[in-house]
C-alpha cells in the first residue's frame, strides 16, 4: 500500500475527493479542511494500492495539483485494515508489478545526479578495481562493482528514454561520461602514485591474470551478462527491490573495465586500453538496452492490463 498526502485548493478538493472515492483500490480517506497554510488549502490523506497508484497519482497531476499544491507520496511497510486488505484485493493487477513512473523517474532523476558524492562514488570504486586487477583479486573487483553508482545514470537514460524527458536523458548522460572520465583521469593519478611507492607494476599488470583477466576479453558472453543485468536491475528498481539491485551492480563489469583501462594507460598498454574500454562501453550498451526494452514491456502490459479491466 501507498499513503498520499494531499495539499490541495479549497475550490479543488471536492473534486480530489470524488476522484480517489471512485478509484478502485483506495481507503482510509480522510480530509482536514483549511489544515494547510504553505501552501493554503485542506490537507486530503488516504492509502491506495500500489497495483491502481500510478493510474491515481496521474490523474492528480491532471487536475493541477502538483502545481497549485502537493502530493507526497510514502510506502507503508506494515498496515494492519481490513478496509486496506479489501482494497488490494479489487485492484487490478499486482502490486509486485505495478511501476510507480513517477517515482521512477523521481529516483532516477536524484540518481543520475552529477555531484560531488557521486563523483566520489565512482572514483574510488574504480581505485579499488584497479588493485584489483593489478593484485588479480577477485574479491576486489567485486567490492568495487558493488560501491561503484553508475547504474543511477544508466536507470536514467532508459527511464527518460521510455518517458520520452530529454532533461533527464541529458543529466544522466553528462553523470555517466564525466563521472566516468574523472574516474578513470583520477585513477590514472593513482596508478602514478602506486607505482612510484612499488605497489603497482608493469610486470603485475601483464602477467597471467586468471581470475581478472575477462575484464580486458570482451565477447557475446559479456553483452548476454550484460544484457540479462539490465533487466534485473530495471526491475529492481521498479519493484523496490534493492537487494535485487545490490546483485545487479556485482554481476556487470563496467567499473573494473574502466579501471583496467586507466591502469594500462598509465602504462602504454594501448591493446590493455582498447579492449578494456570495448568492454566498458559494450556492457554499458546493453545494460541500456535491456532496460529500455524491459521498461517499454511493462508499460505495455500495464496498459493492457488497465484496457482490459476498464473494459470489464
Amino acid at each position: 500500500m501507498l499513503h498520499l498526502r494531499l495539499i490541495t485548493p479549497s475550490d479543488k478538493t471536492d473534486d480530489v475527493v470524488r476522484l480517489i472515492e471512485k478509484t478502485v483500490g483506495t481507503a482510509h480517506l480522510a480530509v482536514l479542511s483549511g489544515a494547510a497554510r504553505n501552501p493554503a488549502g485542506d490537507l486530503v490523506l488516504c492509502d491506495v494500492a500500489r497495483e491502481a497508484g500510478d493510474e491515481l497519482l496521474t490523474k492528480l497531476q491532471e487536475l493541477g495539483i502538483d502545481e497549485c499544491g502537493s502530493i507526497a507520496v510514502e510506502d507503508i511497510e506494515l498496515s494492519l485494515s481490513k478496509r486496506a486488505d479489501k482494497a488490494e484485493k479489487e485492484a487490478p493487477g499486482e502490486g509486485a508489478d505495478a511501476v510507480l513512473w513517477e517515482h521512477l523517474t523521481e529516483a532516477t532523476h536524484e540518481e543520475s545526479t552529477l555531484s560531488v558524492t557521486y563523483l566520489a562514488f565512482i572514483t574510488l570504486a574504480t581505485m579499488i578495481a584497479a588493485c584489483g586487477v593489478v593484485l588479480d583479486n577477485a574479491i576486489l573487483i567485486v567490492g568495487a562493482m558493488a560501491v561503484g553508482p553508475e547504474f543511477g545514470p544508466l536507470a536514467g537514460i532508459c527511464t527518460a528514454m521510455v518517458q520520452r524527458a530529454p532533461r533527464l536523458a541529458l543529466r544522466s548522460l553528462i553523470a555517466l561520461l564525466v563521472g566516468f572520465a574523472v574516474a578513470m583521469a583520477l585513477t590514472v593519478g593513482f596508478s602514478y602514485f602506486m607505482d612510484a611507492v612499488g605497489l603497482f607494476t608493469e610486470a603485475k599488470l601483464e602477467a597471467d591474470r586468471p581470475n581478472t583477466g575477462f575484464i580486458y576479453d570482451p565477447d557475446l558472453f559479456s553483452f548476454v551478462v550484460a544484457v540479462l543485468a539490465g533487466a534485473a536491475g530495471t526491475l529492481s528498481l521498479t519493484s523496490a527491490k534493492s537487494g535485487a539491485l545490490v546483485g545487479v551492480a556485482i554481476s556487470v563489469t563496467t567499473v573494473p573495465a574502466a579501471a583496467n583501462a586507466s591502469v594500462a594507460l598509465f602504462y602504454g598498454d594501448s591493446m590493455q586500453t582498447w579492449l578494456s574500454t570495448g568492454q566498458l562501453l559494450l556492457n554499458l550498451l546493453g545494460i541500456i538496452l535491456a532496460g529500455t526494452m524491459t521498461l517499454l514491456i511493462q508499460k505495455w502490459l500495464w496498459a493492457k492490463q488497465r484496457r482490459r479491466v476498464n473494459a470489464a
